[in-house]
């Protein structure tokens, strides 16, 4: 298994040892179903804000009930791989549910990072509760525009009729 995958005790105890050695780690979550330019784009430049990025992956139950039936594409182990396969992506930890509240309780981010579709008041109530009481600074990163799953899914979808 790629190291860079990892479950979420051992995130609490890796982010654990790179607070104590001063790190400022960055973390982000997603479903990254297909992953785009757009992605890459936000995931480096996230990792741009701090020393490491742990990036908190929905698992395959929560995708489905966010994005809706026939998602995701590619399943959990395989999204996981080809985001740990990424020089940004420090660690990534597939959580089960469909809000990253015990991940970002794991990681106890410094900075944690959201795509342009998102602003402080969108964020899901429990997340932000839990980014408070870690202390994590939210730092939106300007959104991608023409990028997203959905857009290249429809253009899929166009080209296969």
């Amino acid at each position: 298994m790629n190291q860079k995958i990892i479950d979420m005790d051992e995130l609490t105890e890796r982010t654990r040892r790179l607070r104590a050695a001063g790190k400022r780690l960055v973390a982000t979550n997603g479903c990254f179903d297909l992953l785009h330019v757009g992605h890459v784009r936000y995931l480096q430049a996230a990792r741009r804000l701090g020393d490491v990025l742990a990036v908190g992956l929905n698992g395959d139950r929560s995708v489905c009930e966010l994005k809706g039936n026939g998602r995701p594409i590619n399943n959990e182990k395989d999204r996981a791989e080809v985001l740990a396969a990424l020089e940004c992506v420090d660690f990534v930890t597939i959580f089960p549910d469909m809000r990253a509240t015990e991940f970002i309780l794991a990681a106890q981010p410094a900075i944690y990072a959201k795509g342009g579709d998102y602003t402080f008041e969108t964020l899901n109530v429990e997340e932000r509760a839990a980014l408070q009481e870690v202390g994590a600074d939210i730092s939106i990163i300007p959104f991608e525009k023409g990028y997203s799953t959905s857009l290249l899914l429809e253009q899929l979808r166009k080209a296969g009729k």
